[in-house]
C-alpha cells in the first residue's frame, strides 16, 4: 500500500504565503528604482557624450548620498512592525511619522551641504572639464529632490512595517513612468537640456513623496495618530539609525575598495568587474526582497511577544534564501555565454569575466543566507550587532583584496575575496541568529 505524502505543517505554509506576499512586490519596487537612472541615461545620452558623462558623475554622487540614508527605510520598518505586532496601530504610525520628520530634516541638511559644494564634489569624482559643467548643473537641480527621496525611503519603511509592500510597488512603477515622460518633455520639448532631466526627476520624486505622505496621513487620521514632529521620537529614530549607517558605510567601503583594486589590475579587468558588479547588484535585488519580508515579519512577531514564531519564521526564510541562491547561481552558470555579449564584444574582457562569473554563481547560496539573516536581524532591531559585524567583515576583506594585485592575482581572485567577505558576513550573522540574543520581544526593543 502506497503511503500518502506527508503534508507540510500549516505554520510552514503560512510563512511561505507571507514571504511571497511581501517579497514579490518588494522585488518589483526594488527593480523599478534603478530604472530612473536608466531612463535619464537613455534620454540625456542623445544630447551628447559630455552631457552623458556629466550625468554619470552626478548620478553617482546622488546615489551615494541617498544610499547612505537607507537606514530610514530599514529602521522604520522594524520599529513600525513591532508596534503592529503589539496591536497598537496608532503608535506604529506615530513611529513612522518620526522617521518621516527625520528624513525631512536630513534632506534639508544635505541640500545645504550639496548646493555650495557641487563644483568641488564633481571635481573630486574626476569629471573632465567638458563634463563638469553638466554634472554640476544636474547635481544642483537634483539635490532639491533629496528631501523627497528620503521621505520616500522613510515612508516605504512605514508601509513595509504595516506589512504592505504592494503600495510601494505601485508608486515606484508610476514614478518611473512619470519620470520618463517628464524627462523627455523637459529635455527636448522644453529645450532645457540636462537641467530638464534633473527637474523631471525632482518632480517625479516629489510626486512619489506626496503619494506616500497622503497614504500615511490618512492612516494617521484613521487611527488618531499625531502628525506633529516629536523631538524625542525623532531623536530615537536617529539613534536607531546610527548603527545601520555604520553598516551601510562599511559595505560601501568594501565595494569601493573592490573597484579600486580592479582598476589597478588593468583596463580589461575593471571593465569586466563593472559588468559583474552590475549583475551582482541585480541578483541582490531578488535576495533583498526576501530580506525586506524578513524585516517586516520578524518585527511583527517580536512585537507580539512571539519569540518562538520569530525563530520559526527565521528558519523558514533562511531556507528560502538558500533555495533562491541556488537557483540564481545555476541561472548565472547557464547564462554566462549569452550574458557577456550584451555588454562587450572585447574577447579579452569576456575571457577575464568568465571565470569570475563562475565564482559569483557559486557564492549565491551564501549570499542568499546573508541577505535573509541581515533582514531578520534588522527586523529585530539588532542594529549595533550588524554594525560591529560589518566592521569585522571590512577588516577581513580589506587586506585580502589588497593582496590580490600584490600576489599577481586577477579578477577571479578579487571576486574570491568578495566571496570571502560574504562568507565572513554569513558566519557572523549565523552565530548571532543561533545565539537567540536578537529575540527581544515587546513593542519597543
Amino acid at each position: 500500500m502506497t503511503q500518502a505524502p506527508a503534508r507540510r505543517p500549516p505554520a510552514r505554509r503560512r510563512h511561505d504565503r507571507e514571504i511571497v506576499a511581501l517579497a514579490v512586490p518588494a522585488f518589483g519596487a526594488l527593480v523599478a528604482e534603478p530604472l530612473f537612472v536608466m531612463a535619464d541615461s537613455a534620454i540625456v545620452g542623445h544630447l551628447g557624450t559630455a552631457q552623458l558623462a556629466g550625468l554619470g558623475v552626478a548620478s553617482a554622487l546622488l546615489t551615494t548620498a541617498v544610499s547612505v540614508f537607507v537606514f530610514l527605510a530599514y529602521a522604520t520598518t522594524a520599529a513600525v512592525a513591532r508596534r503592529v505586532g503589539a496591536g497598537d496601530l496608532q503608535a506604529a504610525i506615530r513611529q513612522g511619522m518620526d522617521g518621516i520628520w527625520l528624513a525631512l530634516l536630513l534632506g534639508a541638511l544635505v541640500i545645504a551641504a550639496v548646493l555650495p559644494t557641487a563644483p568641488a564634489l564633481v571635481d573630486l569624482f574626476g569629471a573632465s572639464h567638458t563634463a563638469a559643467p553638466y554634472a554640476t548643473t544636474y547635481l544642483r537641480v537634483s539635490a532639491l529632490g533629496i528631501p523627497a527621496m528620503l521621505v520616500v525611503l522613510a515612508a516605504t519603511g512605514v508601509l513595509r512595517g504595516l506589512q504592505n509592500t504592494r503600495t510601494p510597488l505601485y508608486v515606484a512603477v508610476a514614478g518611473f513612468v512619470a519620470n520618463a515622460a517628464l524627462n523627455a518633455g523637459l529635455v527636448y520639448g522644453a529645450g532645457l537640456g540636462i537641467a530638464g532631466s534633473a527637474w523631471g526627476t525632482v518632480i517625479a520624486q516629489c510626486g512619489m513623496a506626496a503619494v506616500y505622505l497622503t497614504v500615511v496621513v490618512r492612516g494617521a487620521r484613521r487611527h488618531g495618530a499625531s502628525l506633529r514632529p516629536d523631538t524625542a521620537g525623532i531623536r530615537a529614530s536617529a539613534q536607531a539609525g546610527v548603527p545601520l549607517l555604520v553598516r551601510t558605510l562599511s559595505l560601501r567601503a568594501i565595494l569601493m575598495i573592490a573597484t579600486a583594486v580592479a582598476a589597478r589590475l588593468g583596463d580589461a579587468d575593471i571593465a569586466a568587474h563593472q559588468i559583474i558588479l552590475s549583475l551582482w547588484s541585480v541578483l541582490a535585488f531578488a535576495l533583498d526582497a526576501i530580506a525586506i519580508a524578513g524585516q517586516a515579519i520578524i518585527g511583527r512577531y517580536l512585537g507580539a511577544d512571539d519569540a518562538a514564531g520569530a525563530r520559526e519564521a527565521c528558519r523558514r526564510m533562511v531556507e528560502w534564501g538558500l533555495a533562491v541562491g541556488v537557483v540564481l547561481g545555476l541561472l548565472v552558470i547557464v547564462a554566462r555565454p549569452a550574458f557577456l555579449p550584451l555588454f562587450t564584444g572585447d574577447p579579452t574582457v569576456k575571457d577575464t569575466a568568465l571565470p569570475a562569473l563562475l565564482v559569483v554563481a557559486l557564492s549565491q547560496p551564501v549570499c542568499g543566507v546573508v541577505f535573509v539573516l541581515d533582514g531578520v536581524l534588522m527586523g529585530a532591531g539588532d542594529g549595533p550587532y550588524l554594525a560591529w559585524a560589518m566592521l569585522v567583515t571590512l577588516a577581513v576583506f580589506t587586506p585580502a583584496a589588497l593582496m590580490v594585485p600584490a600576489l599577481g592575482g586577477g579578477l577571479t581572485a578579487l571576486w574570491g575575496a568578495m566571496t570571502l567577505m560574504m562568507t565572513v558576513r554569513m558566519a557572523t550573522l549565523w552565530l548571532r541568529a543561533r545565539s537567540g540574543r536578537w529575540l527581544v520581544t515587546g513593542a519597543t526593543r
